[in-house]
């Protein structure tokens, strides 16, 4: 059974999607997804700089719009049978769309309206985030806490990341926790948060325009690594995972149980296989990160569906 999974926010790099833009069709395609976000996807996908990128508002639509360029050249309209699904963060978007579970259309709606109201949530406080890697979990989320921090995202493979103010990040990395390194992420807020609550409110009006249809093939939950039993059900997801922890080690747990037996990762990629190299060792990983990945990419693809 193959896995394809979808990165979240800070896994940008500066002009990751310039090769892209040379596969046929792809031009045309981010140019759609750039009017739908309102947005230059192109120009940030090439251009812009890492400061640029880096905001929440430009930073979302960008990776949803990767992942979804990506598939469509690596698939083309329709995924193999036999597949789960499952994305980080904003990947759950990107996730989502390539479930059937909202048209592709919708998807860049909510991911547009998710930047700009996780943006100004944002902007209220100096917030961010920062990876733990190393120490003992049950340790870590203790001093997370006792930091005033929230533990925002439980990885899996022996990374936590830690998220609330600048102020609060910095001192808890001046006195990590025993046998953990503390390191800054490149993220403009502390999502998935209580500080993300007012987008929450914008998504739960949002949602009514929207049209949630039960995914066609299996999609986790960032809330328990559960797959979704319907559109809404997932729809509701989605604009709770704003303010909520995501748990992507839930989601690990999950693909193993499923007997997943290959996972590959969509630009921008090599977080989340990283995280599948340390989680769930001996599983076969491919990290799709430019079209000279497509031939092996193809070929992972096949060994993985087959029956």
């Amino acid at each position: 059974m193959l896995a394809i999974v979808c990165p979240g926010q800070g896994s940008q790099t500066p002009g990751f999607l310039t090769p892209w833009l040379e596969v046929p069709g792809v031009s045309e395609h981010l140019a759609n997804l750039s009017a739908i976000t309102e947005r230059d996807l192109t120009a940030h996908g090439t251009v812009s700089d890492e400061e640029t990128i880096k905001d929440t508002a430009v930073a979302q639509p960008l990776i949803v719009a990767a992942g979804l360029l990506a598939a469509r050249a690596l698939f083309g309209e329709a995924l193999p049978l036999n597949t789960v699904l499952a994305g980080h963060s904003v990947g759950e978007i990107t996730a989502t769309a390539l479930a059937g579970s909202l048209s592709e259309q919708d998807a860049m709606v909510f991911v547009r309206e998710r930047a700009n109201a996780m943006a100004l949530a944002s902007a209220a406080t100096p917030t961010g985030m920062a990876a733990v890697l190393g120490g003992d979990a049950q340790e870590v989320n203790a001093a997370i806490i006792a930091a005033g921090l929230t533990p925002a995202n439980a990885n899996g493979g022996g990374q936590i990341v830690a998220a609330g103010t600048l102020d609060q990040i910095e001192a808890f990395a001046a006195n990590p926790p025993a046998k953990a390194r503390v390191i800054p992420l490149k993220v403009a807020g502390a999502f998935h948060t209580k500080h993300m609550a007012p987008a929450v409110d914008v998504l739960e009006k949002l949602s009514a325009s929207l049209d949630p249809k039960s995914p066609a093939t299996t999609l986790l939950s960032n809330y328990d690594g559960k797959a979704v039993s319907s559109g809404e059900e997932n729809l509701a997801s989605l604009v709770a995972q704003v303010s909520r922890p995501v748990r992507w080690d839930k989601c690990m747990e999950e693909l193993a149980a499923l007997g997943v037996t290959g996972i590959i990762e969509l630009p921008p990629a090599g977080t989340l296989v990283g995280l599948a190299r340390r989680g769930l060792k001996g599983i076969p990983t491919l990290a799709l990160k430019s079209p000279e990945d497509l031939e092996a990419a193809r070929a992972f693809v096949l060994e993985h569906t087959q029956a």
